[in-house]
């Protein structure tokens, strides 16, 4: 039920590409708060064509049919009271940004987590003159993004963290649909889902998972849901069950059949997924530059970190999660659970009124 305020905000979101969660939190927003939404987006990648269906209040717009110019006249006619900046690669964004002034919340938004690369040490040189004449606000994932949001000169008071949620209500429905039949016999299959790419680590966990022996594989298998420059001849094992790209309304049949996940990147910004994969009640093992995972994975307790680009290091974690019982793996899905709760499309929508309010 939307709450009963005097006087109805509106909010311009600058985005890029969306996804399912992104539309989540943005109808949460839409439905607990009187806040008229309009959105600016790219296409959608075709390397995941995913089929998302906004909420009739919110109003869209196409950033490849328009002009910097064009995007400021569409500002002045919306006069936003709020404008959540996704980046700040794209010069009509920043544009607009520039028109505004600062005479409203003007939040910038990023995932890139600090890293301590030059190019990184220049951002914090440069950017604090830049970046605090065009926004009021910071909004990141989560600790490993807000270290280096500070070296940009964000100081905790006008930084924000939660800026990405899965859609936990979603995946919750589904930790509760399978919980009583993993708990009577837990399925023995991990599941890797996202994009069939070097840096996604995809190459290594195919190499490790047949590289297991039959004593060590026991009765598990893994099933990758995704598509990429990376399938034949990786995908050679009888035990590895390449499902291709799925839609997100036909992901809760793999759930159901699937029973730890896995996400060994190379480097991961964030990755929501593995949010999406802790409500769902998954134990899971994920790589130490997977940033997600600091806030969903803890060590020892609802899984395990490897190191990157490391087949061995991937494959001392699969014996050790094949090794666990199903009533150890039960209690870790339990604990993914619970820590899946710190973020959600609730928080997402509180901090936008917040900001949108405190300024």
């Amino acid at each position: 039920m939307t709450n009963h305020y005097q006087d109805k905000k509106k909010a311009l979101f600058l985005y890029f590409e969306l996804a399912g969660y992104v539309v989540a939190c943005l109808d949460r927003l839409a439905s607990k708060y009187p806040i008229e939404i309009h959105l600016v987006r790219y296409p959608i990648n075709p390397i995941a064509p995913f089929d998302l269906q906004l909420d009739d209040n919110i109003y869209t717009y196409e950033r490849k049919e328009m002009s910097t110019d064009e995007l400021i006249s569409l500002t002045d006619k919306i006069n936003p009271d709020f404008v959540f900046v996704n980046g700040w690669s794209d010069k009509g964004y920043i544009g607009v940004c520039k028109h505004l002034k600062k005479r409203i919340p003007t939040v910038l938004t990023f995932d890139n987590p600090w890293l301590g690369t030059i190019k990184q040490y220049m951002a914090t040189i440069i950017g604090p003159f830049f970046l605090h004449k065009l926004f009021t606000h910071c909004w990141v994932p989560g600790e490993p993004n807000a270290k280096y949001a500070r070296k940009l000169g964000f100081d905790n008071e006008k930084l924000f963290l939660g800026m990405y949620s899965a859609d936990t209500t979603l995946f919750e429905s589904y930790y509760q649909q399978n919980k009583e039949n993993k708990e009577n016999k837990f399925p023995h299959r991990f599941i890797y889902v996202g994009r069939y790419t070097q840096l996604k680590g995809t190459k290594e966990l195919w190499d490790a998972f047949n590289s297991l022996t039959e004593a060590e594989v026991k009765d598990w298998e893994l099933w990758c849901l995704g598509k990429g420059e990376l399938e034949n001849p990786y995908l050679t094992n009888k035990r590895i069950k390449n499902i291709g790209f799925v839609q997100p309304k036909e992901l809760s049949k793999y759930i159901a059949q699937t029973g730890v996940f896995i996400l060994p990147a190379y480097f991961e910004h964030w990755g929501v997924v593995v949010h999406e994969f802790a409500a769902a009640g998954f134990p899971m093992i994920c790589s130490t530059r997977t940033s997600a995972a600091t806030a969903f994975l803890k060590e020892d307790e609802n899984g395990y970190f490897v190191e990157p680009k490391s087949e061995q290091s991937i494959k001392s974690a699969l014996i050790k999660m094949i090794n666990h019982n199903d009533k150890e793996l039960t209690v870790m899905g339990i604990r993914s659970n619970n820590l899946s709760k710190q973020i959600t499309p609730d928080t997402w929508s509180d901090t936008v009124w917040k900001i949108l309010n405190t300024a």
